[in-house]
């Protein structure tokens, strides 16, 4: 594979954040605007195997910062500049949709507020904890200085994947995915969906650290093909054939997400020439990438109310590429609707500063 041209900024990286915001956009205009089944959709459950992983993996490639002495100061900043951006525009949009979206704005808060998606906004919220989690790892890995400094990261990614193996151990642990009665405080708290995304978060720091090394593993001869082969037979146990069961089952589902991210980072990293800002697909994809947590947080405002479409699809299965496209195609309005909202709201320094953490 091509080596990256060395530049100031990874354009590909923010073009491959645009394209994570479109999947995660078109995957609520499926299952909340068109409320299609999950387990009759054609498209939905190959793309939620890594939509959410892969942003979270992005999410975590970027905070890594190899220039930070970190101290107690920077800790401080950091922490205190995490928890104005991620949780003012958090709380006011939450409120903007439950006056919106709810019929009765008191009854909706509280029904949001006891479940663990929050409305849809637990992504802010999840993302917030991995940060806080993340700056204080930094600043004891700096206290420690081990000289092999692979092992405290490479520890915090085996215990992220330890935590992240009780969420679908529902027999064993009362926050597992398919309990009956479900652990009311780690669903409303959003700490098991930390849990459950905390090792994305983890190896797309991982990546960024080593990337030299990465890279290296990434142009070998026979890593792709590998991740591809491994890729399939993992997403095909996963979603249909379901040979490994109980506490197995987690091994084909989590080498199918690690995997299928892995490819989508490799292809745009492949391509990065084709996705600069001098491009039309990359300048767009550039454009969405820089803006998601305005579109994040805005776009719940502008989904569907179309049922039937859902239905449809419920009738007339196995129809991945109109199911994508619909969805694609109706995210892409969406997007722009959001960015226009935001773009607006910008014009205010207040607004730029508190709801989109832009001085």
């Amino acid at each position: 594979m091509e080596q990256i041209k060395k530049s100031s900024r990874m354009e590909w990286l923010d073009a491959l954040r645009g394209f994570t915001m479109i999947m995660v956009v078109a995957n609520h205009v499926s299952g909340i605007g068109f409320d299609e089944p999950y387990k009759v959709s054609s498209a939905l459950p190959l793309l939620v195997l890594f939509r959410m992983p892969l942003f979270f993996f992005i999410c975590g490639f970027l905070a890594f910062k190899s220039n930070v002495d970190w101290n107690l100061k920077i800790l401080g900043q950091s922490l205190l500049k995490k928890l104005r951006i991620q949780t003012i525009p958090t709380v006011v949009f939450f409120l903007i949709a439950a006056v919106f979206l709810g019929k009765h704005f008191d009854q909706t808060v509280l029904l949001w507020l006891g479940q663990p998606t929050k409305g849809g906004y637990w992504f802010t919220l999840v993302l917030l904890y991995m940060f806080i989690i993340y700056y204080l790892f930094c600043y004891l890995e700096a206290k420690i200085n081990i000289k092999r400094k692979w092992i405290p990261i490479t520890i915090l990614f085996v215990v992220s994947l330890c935590l992240y193996e009780t969420c679908y151990l529902p027999h064993y642990f009362s926050w597992g995915m398919g309990r009956k009665v479900p652990n009311e405080f780690m669903n409303t708290t959003c700490f098991a969906r930390l849990f459950m995304y905390f090792p994305f978060f983890v190896y797309g720091n991982i990546v960024r650290r080593y990337w030299d090394k990465m890279q290296e593993v990434f142009d070998s001869k026979w890593f792709f093909p590998i991740v591809v082969i491994l890729v399939f037979f993992a997403a095909c146990d996963s979603l249909e054939w379901h040979y490994l069961r109980k506490t197995l089952a987690i091994v084909p589902l989590t080498v199918a997400r690690f995997g299928l991210l892995t490819m989508v980072f490799l292809y745009f990293r492949y391509y990065q020439q084709h996705l600069t800002k001098h491009t039309l697909i990359g300048s767009g994809l550039q454009y969405i990438g820089r803006r998601t947590l305005d579109i994040y947080l805005i776009h719940f405002l502008f989904l569907p109310n179309l049922p039937s479409v859902g239905q449809f699809f419920k009738t007339f299965q196995n129809n991945f590429v109109l199911d994508v496209t619909l969805s694609v195609l109706m995210a892409l309005l969406i997007i722009a609707f959001s960015v226009v909202a935001s773009n607006i709201l910008r014009i205010s320094p207040i607004f730029r500063k508190y709801l989109f953490g832009r001085n």
